[in-house]
């Protein structure tokens, strides 16, 4: 019976009631992911198939010029790898951020949960400390540390990195230390929440046995951090495909990503139509990636 009567929670009720208390309940969320999701997101696909105006905007006629751009045809001198190209190194560089992360976030989550009380609570907020400044201002403040009148700059030319008296910025060396300053929260905080739950009698088993360190890591270790692990990568390698604040600010022109492009087209070029299409390209490649670390067997949880 499709009204069968029921007791749940000590009520007496029904199946079609409870049908329509969930979706009460329900509502406001479903609503919510409609009108700042989804609707967003189909906006985004119908504007990557117009054109652009002549002096800007929207001209609301179906055309694939955009993508057929975005592959590198339709320019001036016929296929170009331009855009290919800064594909390519926005993935190499959230690739790379990821797995500096993932380094520098392994012995930070291991020290704060080795840590005790009050002293473990004082380390986590210092780790969290950089979400309380405005991203522009840390960037900008690395502009003060990266100057040639400050000690890593000074080193690097004693090294014979740079010419005396040159700042290390812009460089691809400031990008990605601006990118792994800002991401680092993101890896170590779910790595902690991991490494807090692990089960210790694991590890000592297998020293028990004789294992190695690597062997210990592989096999009694990284299985239990998993899911922090995931996440980490989720939340660190996606923001960096879009990222335009640390490339743009700490690159200069010479470091252009998949962000500053989407950032050029709404703002300067005033092109909407190839930002949407590029905007559409980045999130189909985020959707590939974070279905391939699920493949891979990192599932968060």
């Amino acid at each position: 019976m499709k009204n069968k009567q029921i007791i749940w929670r000590g009520e007496l009720t029904s199946t079609s009631r409870l049908r329509r208390r969930g979706w009460f309940f329900m509502s406001p969320g479903f609503f919510w992911i409609c009108f700042f999701l989804a609707l967003p997101c189909l906006a985004l696909i119908l504007v990557s198939f117009c054109q652009r105006g002549a002096y800007g905007g929207i001209e609301f006629s179906f055309t694939t010029e955009n993508y057929s751009r975005l592959a590198g045809f339709g320019g001036f001198f016929g296929w170009t790898s331009d855009y290919l190209l800064i594909l390519g190194r926005s993935i190499l560089t959230a690739a790379i951020t990821t797995f500096l992360c993932i380094l520098m976030s392994y012995p930070i989550a291991f020290f704060i949960a080795s840590k005790n009380g009050s002293s473990r609570y004082l380390w986590l907020t210092l780790l969290i400390v950089p979400f309380w400044t405005n991203l522009v201002i840390r960037t900008y403040a690395w502009f003060l540390v990266l100057a040639p009148e400050m000690p890593p700059a000074k080193l690097a030319a004693w090294l014979g990195l740079i010419e005396p008296g040159y700042a290390l910025y812009p460089s691809t060396f400031a990008v990605y230390i601006g990118m792994v300053s800002t991401f680092l929260p993101f890896m170590a905080l779910p790595l902690y929440a991991s490494v807090e739950a692990m089960d210790w009698s694991l590890v000592q088993a297998a020293e028990d046995l004789y294992s190695r360190r690597v062997r210990i890591f592989r096999y009694a270790i990284l299985p239990q951090t998993y899911p922090g692990l995931s996440i980490g990568i989720v939340l660190t390698f996606i923001p960096c495909l879009g990222m335009f604040v640390v490339p743009d600010m700490l690159g200069g022109a010479k470091y252009m990503l998949m962000g500053n492009l989407i950032q050029q087209q709404f703002g300067v070029s005033r092109d909407w139509p190839f930002g949407a299409a590029i905007s559409l390209f980045l999130m189909v490649i985020t959707l590939i990636a974070m279905l391939c670390i699920r493949k891979k067997g990192l599932k968060a949880v």
